[in-house]
């Protein structure tokens, strides 16, 4: 089964829109294009029902239960109870509430395992609390690879490690990270484990409970919906930690990590992303019942179009010796953001590339870290090209071409 492109691009009116035409998009990294379920249901939020939500009169009960829906439906596609989903104002939001929650937790002496391949957002806010006496330890990539090797990993934990925080992927590294081995290799040393599932959700929603994660984060805006940052926190572990919310909200797990609560609009224009997604799934003739299993067939489908369309693309760069490709070079291994370290500053170059028709990034998109530890100069960063399912196999094609103009 391969995806019918026609329908899935049918499914984001941005490809109809006039104004984007002749331009192929390559920086869904920093946000993906929504899909027209997302946007019906915002438009009618705003439109039939922008009121206080859950109070007795038609327009805000049926508010509120649009709200309801989003995480439900979101939840159970992700194999984890309803409650234990959560909406904040954004990932980086709600890491920072959850490192409050973690600093109240451990006491001082004990320690957490971050990498140096995060994203800013995963790892900054962790690595704050030795200011409260924890110890922060530092899992290391390989400056070569950018691999995150579990053995080392190994060597890190003992009795005092509570919490081990990694990406499911890196964003510009881009090689998959073994979340099920490295999450029983730290649950039997007896720590949490936290995942920053930004860089990978919008390749196919993750069933975060086959994966086994205390905590799995990720970006709506990233995974074709509107800037609301998605939290999965484990009941076990989320009745562990101190209530971050209004005190008369600790009973509810959903809010005790989000004291900003969501946007309401944005959290109810959510359940589009279930809607795409059951939408494809019925299109390509996948399981009739199952929110997980659903979600399942189409997280395959997804990641099996990117990576036949990835591996030409890392076959056209890998070899070249004007630039260095960041990460794996096998398309199994990764998600398609392709991160190049340049022999000039990167940005100039994206924009090099758009008279070209192409929409790319150039810069450090906050992995100051992971860079360093490479040996690329944060302040000439990268070009990063990163696409997603619905990018079709002519647009690659297109930047490939590019490419070889610009470079």
């Amino acid at each position: 089964m391969t995806l019918d492109m026609d329908f899935v691009r049918g499914q984001f009116p941005a490809f109809q829109e006039p104004s984007l035409q002749g331009q192929a998009f390559f920086e869904n990294a920093g946000g993906s294009y929504t899909c027209r379920q997302v946007i019906d249901r915002l438009t009618r939020y705003y439109t039939q029902r922008k009121v206080q939500p859950y109070a007795p009169y038609a327009a805000s009960e049926l508010a509120g239960a649009e709200m309801d829906e989003a995480r439900a439906r979101l939840a159970a596609m992700m194999g984890v109870a309803t409650e234990e989903l959560s909406f904040g104002p954004s990932t980086t939001q709600n890491t920072y509430v959850l490192a409050q929650a973690f600093r109240q937790f451990l006491k001082p002496g004990e320690a957490i395992v971050v990498t140096n391949q995060d994203h800013e957002a995963n790892t900054g806010p962790w690595r704050r609390l030795a200011e409260s006496g924890i110890e922060v330890r530092e899992w290391r990539i390989n400056p070569q690879t950018g691999h995150l090797d579990p053995a080392d990993l190994e060597q890190l934990l003992d009795e005092n490690v509570r919490l081990v925080c990694f990406p499911h992927c890196s964003n510009v590294v881009g090689e998959i990270n073994p979340v099920t081995e490295i999450t029983a290799l730290s649950h039997a040393a007896g720590a949490f484990v936290c995942v920053d599932g930004v860089s990978y959700a919008p390749h196919g929603l993750p069933n975060v409970g086959d994966l086994g994660p205390d905590i799995y984060l990720f970006s709506a805006y990233k995974t074709y919906g509107p800037h609301q940052g998605l939290m999965v926190v484990r009941r076990e572990l989320g009745a562990l930690l101190p209530n971050q919310a209004h005190y008369f909200n600790a009973d509810c797990l959903y809010k005790r990590f989000t004291p900003a609560g969501p946007d309401h609009a944005q959290m109810a224009a959510s359940a589009g992303m279930a809607d795409y997604i059951e939408a494809l799934n019925a299109h390509h003739g996948g399981p009739a019942e199952g929110a997980a299993e659903q979600a399942a067939f189409v997280h395959d489908l997804m990641r099996a179009h990117e990576i036949a369309l990835l591996q030409p693309l890392l076959d056209a760069v890998k070899t070249r010796n004007d630039l260095r490709l960041l990460g794996p070079a096998e398309a199994e291994k990764r998600a398609p953001t392709v991160a190049l370290a340049l022999n000039r500053p990167a940005e100039p170059v994206a924009r090099q590339l758009g008279e070209y028709g192409v929409m790319a990034g150039g810069g450090d998109f906050y992995a100051v870290r992971a860079l360093t530890a490479m040996g690329v100069d944060p302040e000439q960063g990268v070009l990063r090209l990163s696409f997603t399912h619905y990018t079709s196999p002519e647009e690659v094609e297109t930047l490939i071409a590019a490419l070889d103009q610009v470079l």
